[in-house]
């Protein structure tokens, strides 16, 4: 997939050491729920052939998300597939040194229209701490809406963190592109 910046393409094993550096970073750790920290060296091998074997039973799909122009590999942004229910559940990140440039809303806008119109999926949802406003803002940004707080739904480091989750229906992002183009017109 592209965008005006971005290419999310599919991961390779040659992704291994440049996720190892990016996600190696405690402040992108820190913000997720999976990335252990301090990053086991070498084992982003063993994450991507997890990946690929989740692919193929079609629990996930996974992209790498790519600047166009440098052709670096900035993070990661997939959808957890529940086939019975036709949802995913979206989640990101992105390496320290690009955050607060706008990929993460563009890789997610991106995925959403690829969610909705090539996986058919009816919704998409995310949870973010609710102490990381950079996830949470992107979800209002593309559209998501805000469905509720878990408290102290997790721990990550040895402390309890509260989840928000947001969600977006198809026929509610359907309704957002045909007011767009209205409005474009």
């Amino acid at each position: 997939m592209e965008t005006k910046r971005l290419l999310l393409r599919r991961l390779t094993t040659d992704d291994s050491e440049r996720i190892e550096e990016l996600a190696g970073d405690y402040d992108v750790a820190k913000s997720t729920l999976n990335i252990p920290h301090p990053y086991p060296k070498g084992s982003a091998i063993q994450f991507i052939e997890n990946i690929f074997s989740a692919e193929k039973s079609e629990k996930i799909i996974m992209f790498a998300i790519t600047e166009k122009e440098s052709q670096l590999l900035i993070g990661l942004i997939n959808i957890n597939l529940s086939a019975p229910y036709k949802r995913g559940e979206l989640a990101y990140w992105v390496g320290k040194q690009y955050w607060g440039k706008g990929y993460g809303t563009e890789a997610t806008k991106a995925l959403l229209e690829y969610g909705f119109n090539q996986l058919n999926l009816n919704k998409i949802f995310a949870a973010s701490f609710t102490s990381n406003p950079g996830s949470w803002r992107i979800m209002e940004k593309v559209g998501l809406k805000y469905e509720g707080t878990l408290k102290q739904h997790v721990a990550r480091f040895g402390q309890f963190y509260d989840l928000a989750y947001y969600g977006l229906l198809k026929e509610e992002f359907e309704k957002e592109i045909q007011k767009k183009s209205l409005d474009n017109k």
